[in-house]
């Protein structure tokens, strides 16, 4: 009886310790299916999140066609890439967020930036994302995120059946 109760603490133990790592973290897409292109309302876009440090953010392009910049609010506005800025250019470019705080992301190609390929993320602190209003979550914005939340939902289940099987 004792080893049974020791699993039942187990399995309860390993869903605690890993279900905060899975659902902590989410992958935007930004601009969802359509990705970072022309011809898209990113600020609507961003709205509709709610972004976190320890988030991710992936950028898909056909490259060379975009790049991806990271630049200051006044640059933003006026759609300036600064010459020592960092150009992103995989076409699957990926930037955590690793502090509280707003983020600007322009493309640098032609007059893209422009004609509204940019976009701004306001970044919550992980604290502040967890105390916010008692809305539901928006949905998720990759296919990533909604394999973590099945498997989050997984491991529940199992683990629920397994202390199940073993009190009874």
């Amino acid at each position: 009886m004792a080893s049974k109760q020791m699993l039942v603490l187990a399995a309860a133990a390993l869903a605690v310790a890993f279900l905060p790592a899975l659902a902590a973290a989410t992958e935007h897409w930004v601009g969802d299916d359509k990705g970072w292109t022309l011809g898209f309302n990113y600020s609507a876009w961003a709205q509709t999140k709610q972004f976190k440090v320890g988030d991710t953010l992936v950028f898909k392009y056909s490259e060379p066609s975009h790049t991806v910049v990271e630049v200051s609010g006044a640059d933003f506005k006026t759609c300036t890439k600064p010459e020592n800025s960092k150009v992103l250019t995989t076409g699957q470019d990926q930037v955590t967020l690793s502090e509280a705080g707003r983020r600007w992301f322009v493309c640098g190609v032609g007059a893209h930036c422009q004609n509204g390929m940019k976009v701004r993320i306001d970044v919550l602190a992980a604290e502040e994302a967890a105390s916010g209003p008692s809305a539901p979550p928006p949905p998720a914005s990759s296919p990533a995120a909604e394999v973590r939340a099945r498997l989050a939902q997984a491991v529940l289940a199992v683990t629920a059946v397994i202390a199940a099987v073993l009190v009874f």
